[in-house]
């Protein structure tokens, strides 16, 4: 997987296009029957990333799927959780006995949870992490509790769009990650922690220097002194990020960054300058054009998308 570059695919609606779905009907969630994808083709890209998380239970897909360092396949009925920005490869297994394929998939943009207190926690369910990279086996008990929540996140967004139906799916949503974390403890009430323990160590690092007055002081944190702060050389950690999520460090500086400019664009008053001198930035013009490349909307027009 090191050696290829991966295919991001920045929207559900590319998403829907590359696998020959219709367009989706709500533009930031969707729900897919795996049934109506068209089958995974040797021609087809091996090496994804994805710009919005990734909910699938799935049977009899016929695929085997590199995670982080572990492989693991579909032909029994197991959940699997992605975040945006992380790398995985897909490998036809030509070894599987052609069976009908079952099951749905769940894709999630993170705009779709902007001012909601998910924004937030989504990030505290381990099993989105690489350090948890079982999949999740689940009784039969289990996978009907499952698909009748996403049933109910189905139903909701087929039917009129009102000022109710985010926090509705939200709800949901929430409903579904919590019963998933209780399926996971059962399955697994020992875990031993992985090798990807620098991955989390980074993100605090980032979390607690973006809540700090360091930005404004300093500015944004430089490659150096994140790669100082994990006793780690710049380059080791270039490859590192380079393998599990196919972006630089960086990159996920940045990610960080936008991460946190949406956040207060969505729930402040702030001007654009304003933010725009609270996260580092000397000049707005710099801030709004950096905005800009990363989400392809200027700070104002995404604002503007929330009133």
């Amino acid at each position: 997987m090191a050696n290829q570059t991966p295919y991001r695919i920045k929207t559900i609606s590319e998403f829907h296009h590359l696998r020959g779905l219709p367009p989706p009907e709500h533009p930031l969630i969707s729900v897919i029957n795996v049934e109506d994808i068209n089958k995974f083709d040797d021609n087809d890209p091996h090496i994804f990333v994805y710009d919005f998380y990734l909910i699938a239970l799935k049977k009899n897909c016929a695929i085997k799927m590199k995670y982080g360092q572990q492989q693991y396949d579909f032909d029994e009925g197991t959940m699997f959780f992605s975040s945006p920005n992380q790398v995985f490869g897909i490998e036809h297994d030509h070894s599987n006995r052609a069976e009908k394929r079952s099951g749905w998939m769940l894709l999630i943009h993170p705009d779709f949870l902007w001012k909601t207190s998910l924004a937030r926690n989504i990030k505290h369910y381990e099993y989105f992490d690489y350090a948890v990279h079982e999949a999740l086996f689940l009784s039969e008990k289990e996978e009907a509790v499952m698909n009748n929540i996403i049933e109910n996140i189905q139903q909701e967004y087929h039917s009129n769009i009102d000022k109710f139906s985010q926090d509705i799916i939200i709800a949901q949503l929430e409903v579904l990650l919590n019963y998933a974390d209780r399926f996971y403890h059962r399955q697994f009430l020992t875990r031993k922690i992985t090798n990807h323990q620098i991955l989390e160590r980074m993100e605090d690092i980032l979390t607690e220097y973006f809540v700090s007055d360091n930005l404004i002081k300093k500015g944004l944190p430089t490659v150096q002194h994140i790669a100082e702060s994990l006793n780690v050389s710049p380059n080791y950690l270039s490859g590192l990020l380079k393998t599990l999520t196919g972006q630089s460090t960086q990159q996920h500086i940045h990610n960080k960054l936008i991460e946190k400019a949406k956040e207060k664009l969505s729930t402040t008053d702030l001007s654009v300058s304003e933010i725009a001198y609270e996260l580092g930035f000397e000049y707005p013009q710099s801030f709004s054009k950096l905005f800009k490349s990363k989400t392809n909307s200027s700070p104002l027009e995404f604002r503007a998308s929330f009133n």
